[in-house]
């Protein structure tokens, strides 16, 4: 690989050695006017008019319009006395998301709000493409977030922008790199998008594949019957329709949500004692972590809430209808609020069977909405998931088809984990080249030979 002739520090870590005739400079070096951002307060939104972007605007690099929000013409008019946005100009996420970056490439009229900051470049001493890609490197993002504040979310001020450093070559320079950049990103771009799509059409023939498989059963010459539900449509003949109600175990708190709020604090917690399980606990399925412990004295107060061994436990809040199985050698504990335990009965329904039917079925969550009497669901109460009617086949049947799904499964998603694997090298080599490139650590030709 061909490099320049004589290197020097740049005196910068993140940076190291750049070519002698490159000089590092201050952002505020290479920019027309002061950085600025949007307004600060919160404008009157309307229906359509002038696009008004957040942070939440830029998406993988890129602006997004679709779905942002519209301010009117005079709104717009009136914080254009604060900041122009034109084409090429880069953005800079500078609250929350701290250091998203996109180059304007519209040219129609938009405007941004607080959250963003405004970057100009002098095209006498950047490119706006080769500065985009100076601030999307990897020495540009370590030096955003050293001079990040945190209280409650991450923060760049105004005033630390302009300290940022970054590498100026000759402007000729300049435009092969950003061009050879937009031909690299370009390629590796379409190969992640390729990969990603593959990993989406495994997903989707995964789903079918479940779907089939927990509804229709494995026999595709089995006699049929109607459900008399349309969410479920046919079923075996010899298949139930029942509710989890009926297919719990007989005992008084076959289901339990974790004790609320006001019964377990977060002084409650102590080093050592009664393991409080939380939503990781689930989402991880990883029964060596938790929330904290209670005391003894504590848990004698909440021994309702215990999880026993073979319960399923369901996340109810946040990430809801997750489940896992609380295995026989795992440590005693309790629910977190943001939990429920189900014991089901398992002379009608395994609990494998069903932990795949709410995992890994689409029906599941449109059989709770209908319910819970609900257009969308952000919480599962368990009045609720009692009334849920899933389909149920004879036990042994059961065990087939669980045994089958659980192969199926593990073989695509250890497909889906290997496109995942080639993702991450492919966008790890895109690092890479826009690193070597913006601080000449490859020396570019005009045919982008190295």
């Amino acid at each position: 690989m061909s490099k320049y002739d004589k290197y020097k520090s740049s005196n910068i870590e993140s940076i190291g050695i750049v070519p002698e005739h490159w000089n590092v400079v201050r952002l505020k070096k290479v920019i027309k006017e002061k950085i600025t951002d949007g307004p600060h307060e919160t404008p009157d939104f309307i229906d359509d008019g002038i696009p008004f972007l957040s942070v939440d605007g830029i998406q993988d690099g890129e602006l997004i319009f679709e779905g942002c929000r519209y301010i009117s013409p005079e709104a717009h008019r009136e914080y254009q006395k604060k900041c122009i946005v034109e084409k090429d100009d880069v953005l800079m996420g500078k609250a929350a998301s701290t250091g998203k970056i996109a180059r304007v490439k519209v040219d129609f009229e938009f405007n941004i709000w607080s959250p963003l900051a405004l970057i100009k470049p002098n095209r006498k001493r950047i490119t706006p493409t080769f500065l985009e890609y100076s601030l999307k490197s990897d020495f540009g993002q370590i030096q955003i977030d050293l001079l990040c504040t945190s209280n409650t979310q991450k923060n760049i001020s105004m005033d630390d922008i302009p300290k940022l450093s970054i590498c100026q070559p000759p402007t000729s320079e300049q435009l092969i790199i950003a061009n050879y950049l937009d031909l690299q990103t370009q390629k590796i771009d379409r190969l992640i998008a390729n990969k990603k799509a593959q990993a989406e059409k495994l997903k989707e023939l995964r789903l079918i594949e479940i779907n089939n498989a927990v509804t229709k059963g494995l026999n595709p010459n089995a006699e049929m019957k109607d459900s008399s539900y349309e969410w479920l449509g046919q079923i075996p003949s010899h298949w139930e329709v029942r509710k989890i109600k009926q297919l719990l175990k007989p005992e008084k708190n076959a289901i339990k949500t974790g004790p609320f709020g006001s019964d377990l604090k977060f002084e409650d917690l102590v080093e050592e004692g009664i393991k409080v399980y939380n939503q990781r606990s689930v989402l991880d399925n990883d029964w060596e972590s938790g929330e904290g412990y209670i005391s003894e004295k504590k848990y004698e107060t909440l021994k309702t809430c215990t999880i026993f061994p073979d319960d399923m436990v369901i996340t109810t809040r946040g990430t809801i209808g997750k489940v896992s199985i609380f295995p026989t050698n795992a440590e005693l504990g309790i629910l977190h609020p943001c939990l429920m335990r189900i014991q089901m009965n398992s002379q009608r329904i395994l609990n494998d069977y069903l932990k795949i039917i709410i995992n890994d079925s689409s029906f599941f969550f449109e059989a709770l909405k209908l319910a819970s009497n609900a257009t969308t669901i952000d919480v599962i109460y368990s009045e609720s998931l009692k009334e849920v009617k899933i389909p149920v086949p004879p036990i042994q049947e059961q065990m087939e088809i669980t045994s089958y799904l659980q192969k199926r499964i593990s073989s695509t998603d250890k497909l889906i984990s290997n496109i995942q694997t080639q993702i991450e090298k492919l966008q790890e080599l895109r690092k890479i080249k826009i690193y070597e490139a913006v601080t000449g650590k490859i020396r570019l030709n005009r045919d982008f030979k190295d």
